[in-house]
């Protein structure tokens, strides 16, 4: 059988799902053809315009308009904006012909069957034989679908549900008709985990499928039981969100972004569709939510939802809360209970669920109902969604962005406490979990020789999960691949002569114990070890240094070590750059301040497409003090060209700086010049982020690796760039763009990018300009407005970031 390939792709309807699909095959480099309807009358612009139904502007009017919306959107569909490039757009009478061109057909139609499958129809007739054609339904069954179809047809269609935003949330749910072939499945299953940087999840045929089946059982649950308890709307997003690993946004945010009409859609759906669901009246809508949708409060598309953002006479903004007994908002509620207070000192979230469940205030009680309906809930689904416990887990991490799915939660209660919670609600869980019990079995999941592996049911032993051959995940080989540890981090050895340095730092800012970790592992791995990498697997790479140290020795006034500190930052990020063993750091999320320094001296960055990289320092009143600010003129020396403006090309990068600005994904980290094109490589899947690094500084090791030779070539251009750069930051204190403290600020960046003042350009070595960038770092820390800022973000519990 000849290998499948994925060149080009037809997306069918370009609404809100199907422009986020087209973006995201465009974001992994495939041609995309994006097909719309034709609009069946003109509009008034069109009509002023004098144009006809016939135009083809007009024809393609709707197709160009949602993308044209979605590429606008935030957050952004696009890792790069020179991406929309490689979609196409058009319309299904023009040019559905050209879906004989594509390799994979993808329908993202109005969620109505009768509408789904005249487009079917339709499509057969200039589908390409072989060609993958697949749904991107949200709950219609699948086997309806390919109904009347041809034998090639229903061996080439299943579902394939995206999450949205497509590029953003990582389920990709496959569902098979009655005819998919199993090759089609292998490679879909493959493709959405190795190309689209998915957690691709074979699901049944079932109403909802697993994601939402679960999500919106969740979310239902929870309606019921806030009126059961009295609880706000304020103190169940209080209760479900980060404190739990879940977003931000909890319950009732997610709801009125996602829009409320649409949870009724679901809900409403496996309501009538799985009418002997034990749970069956879970999924009918309480009063609350039958009045919000007759008053048409769906949430941020109608400006109020559970939540309203109102402004008062004094043109303040104030959020508004719905109460759910009078159904009139009000001013929001602070909402705190004892038992929170208790998680505060535990950093891992999975560690926190037997705590929330044992204390002895309303949360623990909300905690100890929600968590035991949902453990009842998860163990009866299988079979009925899923033959495999892992699969359930998987959709609710990668489809809801929930850090640890309900068999993790329930692993991490004690699965005979979770059995408990489940009785206590007059409930009894699937007979399957007592089985396992009573073989011996006490956990759903188990970790051996650094695998995950977890309980099948009908086998009834634990069986590795398929899928983790290319991957490294750091927390099932931390304890027995441990090199090193400290306070700030832990190395490990990840195998074939390569270490990894992991930080394990709050939010991994950067201190003094995450440095001294740094170098020791440089110190092994130079010794005994052929390469090194620097990466983690938490929420963010790295939010910058620990600025609450520098704030104190400046309030100190402790100079003398303050200035030891910077400069032990600064030979650290030299370090890796100088080292005798390739450095690869492999970053993704927030990478900022000194997580960025990092990044920009090693040998080679592995960095996850989801990166968000930037010097952030002048948010604080400094400059990059970790090398960053040399870095930068370095960089920019290295891109001056012959005959080219090189002052130009210094002030691109000086802006950058004094700017701030922070890439919104890894793609765009290379138009700052943080990551260097034909060095630095992007990767969609985190999951394989480690197993690349590794590979990379494996690569470089066997082709054998050479200390670099420290510069002293680096053009900067003296008083003739620092003239213009100070030129332009007293214009733009003028005219009040900027404050006086942020022109000092400019100015001290200016001062050290420039060279400083030499009175002609001039080829320096890099410790010269570290020694320029510490003394104006250490000037500006000492400044009164810079304190207050720093004091103003401690006491705000900002995150610190340098």
């Amino acid at each position: 059988m000849s290998k499948r390939r994925i060149n080009k792709v037809a997306v069918i309807g370009s609404g809100i799902m199907g422009s986020g699909i087209a973006c995201h095959f465009a974001n992994i480099g495939v041609e995309v053809l994006l097909l719309d309807i034709v609009p069946r009358e003109l509009n008034d612009k069109e009509k002023a315009a004098g144009l006809t139904l016939e135009d083809k502007v007009v024809r393609n009017r709707l197709v160009n308009e949602a993308l044209t919306a979605s590429i606008k959107s935030k957050p952004a569909p696009l890792y790069h904006s020179s991406f929309a490039n490689r979609i196409t757009t058009g319309n299904l009478e023009d040019d559905i012909a050209k879906v004989a061109t594509a390799d994979w057909i993808i329908e993202v139609v109005v969620e109505r069957l009768d509408i789904k499958q005249q487009v079917f129809e339709n499509l057969e007739k200039h589908r390409t034989p072989g060609t993958l054609i697949t749904s991107n339904t949200s709950g219609i069954p699948i086997h309806f679908m390919s109904e009347g179809r041809s034998e090639d047809f229903q061996k080439h269609f299943c579902g394939t549900h995206f999450f949205n935003p497509p590029r953003y949330l990582k389920l990709f749910e496959i569902i098979p008709g009655p005819e998919t072939s199993s090759e089609v499945l292998d490679f879909l299953n493959g493709y959405g985990e190795k190309f689209l940087g998915k957690t691709s999840v074979i699901a049944k045929d079932t109403p909802a499928f697993i994601g939402n089946r679960i999500g919106i059982f969740g979310i239902q649950s929870l309606f019921h039981l806030v009126q059961e308890m009295g609880l706000t709307i304020e103190e169940v997003d209080k209760l479900t969100g980060p404190v739990i690993g879940r977003p931000k946004s909890a319950t009732f945010r997610t709801v009125d972004v996602v829009g409320l009409d649409t949870l009724v859609h679901v809900a409403n759906g496996i309501y009538e569709n799985c009418p002997n669901d034990e749970e069956h009246e879970v999924f009918k809508l309480p009063q609350f939510i039958a009045t919000m949708m007759d008053n048409k409060w769906l949430g941020s598309k109608t400006g109020q939802g559970f939540y309203k953002k109102v402004k008062n006479d004094d043109g303040s903004s104030e959020i508004l809360g719905l109460d759910l007994n009078t159904l009139e908002y009000r001013s929001g509620k602070k909402a705190s209970f004892p038992t929170l207070e208790l998680t505060k000192s535990i950093d891992k979230v999975v560690d926190r669920f037997p705590v929330l469940v044992g204390g002895k205030d309303k949360a623990a009680e909300f905690y100890r109902k929600s968590f035991g309906s949902m453990f009842a809930y998860v163990s009866k689904r299988i079979p009925e969604i899923s033959d495999e416990l892992y699969k359930i887990d998987d959709a609710m991490k990668a489809g809801f962005g929930w850090e640890n799915g309900p068999f993790e939660i329930w692993d991490a209660v004690g699965v005979q406490k979770g059995i408990q919670l489940i009785k206590d609600l007059g409930k009894e869980p699937a007979p399957w979990v007592n089985e396992m019990l009573e073989a011996g079995i006490e956990s759903f999941y188990t970790v051996k020789e650094g695998a995950t592996y977890y309980y099948d049911i009908p086998k009834k032993k634990h069986l590795k999960v398929p899928g983790q051959d290319a991957f490294i995940i750091l927390d099932n080989i931390r304890k027995s691949s441990e090199v090193f540890k400290n306070s700030g981090v832990v190395v490990e050895d990840l195998g074939d002569g390569i270490l990894n340095c992991e930080f394990q730092s709050k939010m991994n800012s950067i201190g003094g114990d995450v440095l001294a970790g740094l170098n020791k592992a440089i110190d092994i791995a130079e010794k005994d070890f052929d390469g090194l990498v620097i990466g983690n697997q938490g929420a963010n790479f790295s939010v910058g240094a620990n600025i609450g140290m520098i704030f104190m020795m400046a309030v100190e006034q402790e100079y003398d070590e303050l200035n030891a500190a910077v400069k032990y930052f600064q030979d650290s990020c030299m370090r890796l750059r100088y080292s005798s063993i390739p450095t690869v750091v492999a970053p993704h999320g927030m990478t900022l301040g000194g997580g960025c320094e990092m990044t920009l001296h090693a040998d080679r960055v592995v960095a996850a497409a989801e990166s968000y990289i930037g010097l952030v320092e002048f948010g604080v009143g400094v400059i990059p003090g970790g090398g960053g600010s040399k870095e930068m003129a370095l960089r920019a020396s290295d891109s001056f060209a012959k005959d080219d403006v090189e002052l130009n090309r210094l002030r691109e990068r000086f802006l950058t700086v004094a700017m701030a600005k922070v890439s919104t994904s890894a793609y765009e980290a290379f138009d700052y010049d943080f990551l260097k094109s034909g060095k630095d490589i992007v990767i969609v899947n985190r999951d394989r982020q480690i197993a690349e690094a590794k590979a990379v500084a494996r690569m470089m090791a066997d082709q054998g690796y050479t200390k670099p030779v420290r510069r002293k070539d680096i053009k900067v251009l003296g008083k003739q760039a620092l003239g213009l750069f100070l030129v332009g930051t007293d214009a733009m204190e003028d005219s009040h763009y900027i404050s006086e403290h942020d022109q000092k600020i400019a100015n001290k960046l200016a001062y050290v990018m420039a060279g400083g003042d030499l009175s002609e350009p001039t080829l320096v070595s890099e410790q010269y300009l570290l020694d320029l960038e510490r003394e104006a770092f250490l000037s500006l820390a000492g400044e009164r407005k810079t304190l207050e800022r720093l004091q103003h973000m401690i006491q705000k519990g900002k995150p610190l970031r340098n």
